[in-house]
């Protein structure tokens, strides 16, 4: 219709020299920050994603985006993961981790309480973050993001497995 505009659209891109290019764009006034806008602690940006196996880049940016995903959440929602083109259902994550060179490996329950994991090489990893129904009961909504994220803080410069 005459003097009718389509959605808003945002576009916004950070490279600055040694970090990665970043893009999103949005078609929607949405104001939480998404995780390309956000930030890179200091524990992802002081090494380069090229000094970086597959595994660990891809590591590091799942946790900042579940951490991300997380921020916008309610007290009633947790995070969960569906992986894409699988019948793997859904897994309430309760950790992740990696094996050099290519395996990114997932850990915690499913919709039932049982215990999985999920270990997929890079070039298979396709997922998609999902707000769940936090469990009856408790206290507050379980929020792994913030406690992978301390993980990168802490083990910045260690290779996993090392103390």
């Amino acid at each position: 219709m005459a003097g009718e505009r389509g959605p808003r659209v945002s576009v916004s891109a950070i490279g600055e020299k040694k970090h990665p290019r970043r893009a999103v764009a949005r078609c929607s006034d949405h104001d939480a920050p998404t995780a390309e806008e956000t930030p890179l602690p200091p524990s992802v940006a002081d090494t380069p994603p090229e000094d970086k196996s597959p595994a660990e880049w891809a590591y590091q940016r799942i946790i900042l985006y579940i951490q991300n995903f997380e921020e916008q959440l309610d007290n009633e929602h947790e995070v969960a993961m569906g992986f894409t083109g699988s019948d793997a259902g859904v897994l309430r994550i309760e950790g992740i981790g990696y094996f050099d060179p290519d395996i990114v490996t997932f850990y915690g329950t499913d919709l039932t309480g049982t215990k999985t994991q999920l270990v997929q090489h890079v070039s298979q990893l396709n997922v998609i973050l999902r707000a769940m129904p936090r469990e009856k009961g408790e206290d507050e909504p379980y929020r792994i993001g913030f406690r992978l994220a301390a993980d990168l803080e802490r083990d910045a410069g260690a290779t996993p497995g090392e103390e």
